[in-house]
């Protein structure tokens, strides 16, 4: 198995999960699970996005700064977490009980799949097909999809985060539902003991 968890996508709803999983990997009921991420970027919507109304960043900053400045603190913090660069994912199958991941280059096995890629109809990875809907919360003219779930899982161990879970497309909400998904992970390696992490000053 390369990993516990493989997460696919590297916008807002991607890279707070990979921040928050990988913040919790030095607690003892995670000794030994692996996390990686597919940092696949080209299609976020962060690419042209400036923000001016989000809690905590400085008014103007931009989309395409957060992209890159978030792997760079994913790296520096949390070097554990694996990052794949330049690779596209084509197809997810479940196998036995994982699922293996298909990029361009590579195949992957992982116990659980997040799947944190944009919400348009250009989505193409084989083996979701069967859970495209319409997105809930989208203009209909802008012809916008969601991965049907509840909660954020699609079935056992395969999770949807971010705009394609059904979301509006909203800085701060894509990544608080990476968030939740990362939450909902540590809990399950966890016992299902819920399960959050919280850094905090030393006085």
């Amino acid at each position: 198995m390369d990993f516990d968890t493989l997460i696919i996508g590297g916008g807002a709803a991607g890279l707070s999960c990979a921040l928050v999983l990988g913040s919790g990997l030095s607690k003892p009921f995670a000794k030994n699970k692996t996390v990686g991420i597919i940092t696949h970027q080209k299609t976020s919507h962060l690419q042209n996005a400036l923000f001016n109304n989000v809690l905590g960043l400085t008014p103007g900053t931009l989309g395409k700064d957060i992209l890159e400045d978030g792997k760079q603190q994913l790296t520096h913090l949390y070097p554990e977490v694996v990052q794949i660069d330049k690779e596209k994912v084509e197809a997810i199958a479940e196998v036995e009980q994982h699922y293996q991941v298909t990029t361009n280059k590579k195949a992957y096995t992982a116990q659980r799949v997040v799947i944190a890629v944009g919400y348009t109809n250009l989505l193409n990875i084989t083996g979701l097909e069967n859970y495209i809907k319409p997105h809930p919360k989208s203009a209909i003219e802008k012809d916008r999809i969601w991965l049907k779930n509840t909660d954020h899982l699609i079935k056992d161990n395969l999770y949807v985060a971010g705009t394609l879970a059904g979301w509006r497309s909203q800085f701060a909400i894509a990544s608080g539902s990476g968030a939740h998904v990362a939450t909902d992970i540590l809990t399950l390696w966890n016992n299902g003991k819920h399960t959050k992490v919280h850094d905090k000053t030393h006085s």
